[in-house]
């Protein structure tokens, strides 16, 4: 995969909004050192490159009552593409799937679960293997989140 090109102020930028996304462009833009107009057009222009997706807010899981992340390791016999269509789309349908990987290694795909508890992890579970065959499931549940949601090495 290629990195796109981009410089120091570029850099600051991003490290600055991956901290904190909801500061204001005149804050953001003393603290890289550019006039704000200079932040602007980078900001725009890093958005219009897609390296900025978006902004998001980042929520405390415990306080929601989300006290439960679940890895769920799933493996297939089936690697149709009709198959595959289907099978994302009924796993993006589900709220409760915050991450969703193809791998490789002795699974196939990867999701990170977070719900409340075990009686609501046991619905999604439910759901996830109602619609689509699959060979294996094997769910990890988290003890500790020690780090999470960490920015990206910029």
């Amino acid at each position: 995969m290629k990195r796109e090109k981009f410089d120091l102020f570029d850099e600051r930028i991003l490290r600055e909004l991956q901290r904190d996304a909801s500061q204001s462009q005149r804050d953001l833009a003393q603290k890289i050192g550019l006039s704000q107009n200079a932040c602007w057009r980078r900001l725009r222009a890093l958005e219009a490159s897609g390296i900025i997706k978006s902004r998001t807010v980042n929520l405390d899981r415990a306080k929601l009552g989300l006290g439960l992340v679940v890895f769920v390791m799933v493996k297939t016999r089936h690697h149709s593409a009709d198959w595959l269509k289907a099978f994302r789309q009924h796993v993006s349908a589900i709220p409760e799937v915050v991450d969703f990987f193809r791998i490789g290694g002795d699974y196939d795909y990867m999701l990170r679960i977070v719900t409340a508890d075990m009686a609501s992890y046991d619905g999604v579970y439910q759901r996830l293997i109602q619609k689509v065959e699959l060979e294996s499931v094997t769910s990890y549940f988290a003890m500790e989140a020690i780090e999470e949601r960490r920015p990206l090495p910029i």
